[in-house]
């Protein structure tokens, strides 16, 4: 069955980029890559040109488009998390410019931008009483890196 599958556009480092991400991210791994058939205006015949993998069961196509295009934060992937553990490790693995964290983002090396986000924060921020659902957003807006305890503590 076929489903929608983002496309994410690298500097010639495609292969690079999902075999990092495979390493880092649950449920993920590489499951193809593709040379170019001939030469493109970002390489040659030969060259890794699209690689296929799958981040947390969903498939994704990176794409050596060359140095015409760069990721902004306007796309982000969200990974949810239930542990602060699991928030440090995937910070650490995936922050490549820490003064860039900021809410529980991070942008990673390849210029791509994530959300570590606890499960916790997002059924605080849902909560029905307005009030407690405002001091868990109101303590997200301070942190870099979701702290549950201070998301928990917030709206006890």
């Amino acid at each position: 069955m076929q489903t929608l599958t983002p496309c994410l556009w690298f500097d010639d480092n495609a292969e690079e980029a999902a075999r990092f991400y495979a390493s880092v991210i649950p449920d993920s791994r590489v499951d193809s890559v593709h040379l170019a058939p001939g030469d493109y205006p970002s390489g040659k015949s030969g060259q890794v040109f699209t690689v296929e993998f799958t981040l947390m069961g969903r498939p994704f196509l990176g794409l050596n488009g060359g140095p015409h295009f760069k990721f902004n934060e306007a796309i982000s992937l969200m990974i949810p998390v239930e542990t602060q553990a699991e928030v440090e490790r995937l910070s650490d693995a995936l922050s490549a410019v820490p003064e860039a964290e900021q809410c529980g983002w991070v942008k990673d090396r390849f210029g791509l931008s994530w959300q570590i986000v606890p499960r916790q924060l997002l059924r605080a921020i849902s909560l029905p009483d307005p009030a407690r659902a405002n001091r868990a957003f109101t303590a997200m807006k301070q942190m870099k890196r979701i702290d549950i305890a201070a998301i928990e503590r917030a709206i006890a």
